[in-house]
Formats: C-alpha cells, sequence, structure tokens
C-alpha cells in the first residue's frame, strides 16, 4: 500500500520488508537512522521492545504504550532524516533522532466503527492477548468507554497487569482476567495465533461459546479468513479481519513520513489485490 501511495503521489520513495531479531533490533533501528530512512513500521514482537529503543516517545505511544511507527527526523523543525538537502553518500548530521508513535489504536477504533458498525461506548468484550498490540487496543477501547473488558492471555500475569493498568486510568471501565460469563459484543483477537498455516483458534470454545457473541474481529489480515473467523462465520457472528486497521495505520504512518494527506482509496485497492486477489466489493 505505501509504494502505490508513493507512486500516486509522485514521491521517489520506497517500502522495504526486513525480517529482525528481537536482539537485533536496537542495531537495526541504528542503522536505519545512520542510512537517513525516513521511518519505520515495527510488527510482532517488536512494537514493547522498541518503546526504550527511540529518542523520543510522540504522545501516541506514551498513551497506548508500544511503538509500531518510527520516523526519523531532524532534532530543529521535524523535517524527515532524508530530507537532509545533502549529496547522496553523506553521513547522517547527529541531531537526527528517532521518535516513535502508534498509529495502532486509534486505526483499531475507526476499523472496528467501519467493519462492524458496532457502538463502542457501553459495550462488553472479550480480548484474546496482551502483548504490544493487545495493550494498545485494550487501552484505547478502555478510553472509549466500553462497558466491561475481559482479558485472556496465555501468561495469565500479564492480563493481571493491563487489568490493573485500566483500573488505573479508566476507572468506569470493569476489566476482569479470564472469560466473561455472559454474553458479548465483540471478540477480539490480538495475538499471533492464525498467522501461520495450521495455527488453531486462539479462543478456547470449552469455556467461551461464539453463540454468546455478535461479531469477532480478529487483527490478523493475511490469511484473510482465520480459523476463529471460519468458526465465527460458522456461529452466525459478523467478522472482519484487521485489513481496514492496517489500511488506517499506515495512512497515519504515511502521514507521518512524507507531511502528506494519505491517498486512502490508493492504499485501499492495494490491500485488497494483495490479500484477496482482487478489489474487495
Amino acid at each position: 500500500m505505501h509504494n502505490a501511495a508513493f507512486a500516486a503521489l509522485g514521491l521517489d520513495w520506497r517500502y522495504l520488508a526486513f525480517e529482525v531479531e528481537p536482539q537485533n533490533l536496537g542495531a537495526a533501528i541504528a542503522g536505519a537512522k545512520a542510512m537517513q530512512f525516513a521511518g519505520l513500521n515495527l510488527t510482532v514482537p517488536h512494537k514493547l521492545l522498541a518503546v526504550d529503543l527511540v529518542d523520543v516517545l510522540e504522545a501516541s505511544a506514551k498513551i497506548w504504550g508500544a511503538v509500531n511507527t518510527i520516523k526519523f527526523e531532524r532534532s530543529a523543525g521535524g523535517s524527515p532524516a532524508n530530507f537532509s538537502g545533502h549529496a547522496g553518500g553523506t553521513p547522517a548530521p547527529p541531531e537526527i533522532r528517532a521518535v516513535g508513535y502508534n498509529t495502532d489504536a486509534d486505526a483499531l477504533v475507526t476499523a472496528v466503527g467501519e467493519d462492524l458498525q458496532l457502538e463502542l461506548r457501553g459495550a462488553r468484550m472479550l480480548l484474546l492477548g496482551a502483548g504490544g498490540a493487545g495493550c494498545a487496543a485494550a487501552l484505547r477501547l478502555a478510553a472509549e468507554n466500553v462497558a466491561e473488558l475481559f482479558l485472556v492471555n496465555r501468561t495469565r500475569s500479564k492480563a493481571e497487569a493491563l487489568a490493573a493498568e485500566i483500573k488505573r486510568r479508566f476507572p468506569p471501565v470493569r476489566a476482569a482476567v479470564g472469560y466473561p460469563p455472559a454474553a458479548v459484543d465483540l471478540v477480539l483477537n490480538a495475538t499471533s495465533l492464525g498467522l501461520r498455516p495450521g495455527d488453531p483458534s486462539p479462543l478456547d470454545e470449552k469455556q467461551f461459546s461464539l453463540k454468546r457473541t455478535r461479531a469477532v474481529y480478529d487483527l490478523i489480515y493475511n490469511p484473510a479468513e482465520t480459523a476463529l473467523l471460519q468458526a465465527a462465520r460458522a456461529n452466525g457472528c459478523q467478522t472482519a479481519n484487521g485489513l481496514g486497521m492496517l489500511l488506517h495505520q499506515g495512512a497515519k504512518a504515511f502521514e507521518i513520513w512524507t507531511g502528506k494527506p494519505a491517498p486512502l482509496d490508493v492504499m485501499r485497492r492495494a490491500l485488497e489485490q494483495t490479500i484477496y486477489g482482487h478489489d474487495r466489493k
């Protein structure tokens, strides 16, 4: 979607993917800064690690506790690092800094509203996962004044810590650890289960039946339909994958890097062609 957007706006930029092991993340960020990259996106499992590896946390990253977008900028003026005006090959000036943002959280709220037409205020939700994506999602949903958030995570202590954070920052929201005893409005998957072929559903249907929710949102977008979404559709639930969230977080990142409005329709078509093989009608 970014390369399509760059082309549409006539920008001589390229968006490239790199695999980086967690222990090498700091070196990768430093290397990108030295090479005068405009910025980076980070995905699993780097979003929490990056909080301590950037030079500055923008308000969104501070509030939601995770970094998925980095902008390299000159300390004075905030212009992108690669707009130095120097000839190619000139080393990055020492005043370049890495600024961490979170574009995921707002993108989730936008996507759930668009794709599921769900009113978040007063809703009851089951959130699966308390990692970087799960933490940001939970806090952002709490900020929308949901009524209840039930948190399930493989490591229970992480869910307990997240519940305590929600209670401290958003007292009106009831945050509980474990599966809900009654029906909910939305089940949201923020785990990585479903990314790989053969992955099971992250939901334990012995503890919570999909017949007790009207909607299921999976942050995973590739494959287009995970085991969780297949089961949800079979149970008559309204479903959506993370394509809309991916689109909106990417559009915000594009605007952070370039300072230009994102061509949203161009980016959406590029994603749909990639994920579905055609424009989704």
